[in-house]
């Protein structure tokens, strides 16, 4: 007898096409979870993931960062920083030249299409920014998930009865297992 899967289980989606029933409500589902050894799965629906009574997600545990990726994100962080100064030293430049030009020119027009353009740049910087915030990835659903002790032993007695049938049937067709033929005649004479 195998020994029971670990309670640890990785959630997969199948095609809409590939929908089995649920393991808890029979209804179609696309979600699998299975163990990392591939010995057990099961199709459960994805509000059943959401329910702490069960299963519940296994945060990862983070891994130590090495001496050379340290390095190599002070480095970036370092270039980040320097081409920020850089853009706010372009930017002082271009008002400090803008200045002059206003001192040269005395018109309300020229004024208020300066004025225009400082504000684009502003806006251009802002959605720079902005744009850098929403690249960041969005948090993902947990994919990793212990069962609760109940579910947990409801599947290892199912993987039981299934390795028991197995067993069984393998029995029955061995003809060693059924009673030879009687040879002589019935009550001894």
């Amino acid at each position: 007898m195998s020994h029971p899967p670990k309670n640890l289980y990785h959630h997969r989606r199948v095609a809409d096409a590939s929908a089995k029933p649920c393991f808890v409500c029979y209804r179609p589902a696309t979600s699998v979870l299975i163990t990392p050894d591939q010995s057990d799965f099961f199709y459960t629906c994805p509000g059943h993931l959401q329910d702490r009574g069960f299963c519940s997600p296994v945060e990862p545990t983070p891994v130590e960062p090495t001496p050379e990726e340290v390095e190599r994100r002070k480095k970036e962080e370092v270039e980040r920083v320097k081409r920020e100064y850089e853009e706010r030293m372009k930017r002082k430049k271009e008002k400090e030249k803008e200045k002059e030009k206003k001192d040269d020119k005395k018109d309300d027009k020229d004024k208020d299409k300066n004025k225009d353009k400082v504000k684009d740049d502003k806006d251009k910087d802002k959605d720079k920014d902005e744009g850098e915030v929403k690249e960041k990835k969005p948090e993902e659903p947990p994919r990793t998930f212990t069962l609760h002790k109940k579910i947990y032993d409801l599947r290892v007695m199912r993987i039981r009865q299934r390795e028991q049938a197995k067993r069984h049937q393998e029995r029955l067709k061995n003809p060693s297992l059924f009673p030879s033929v009687p040879k002589g005649f019935p009550g001894g004479l």
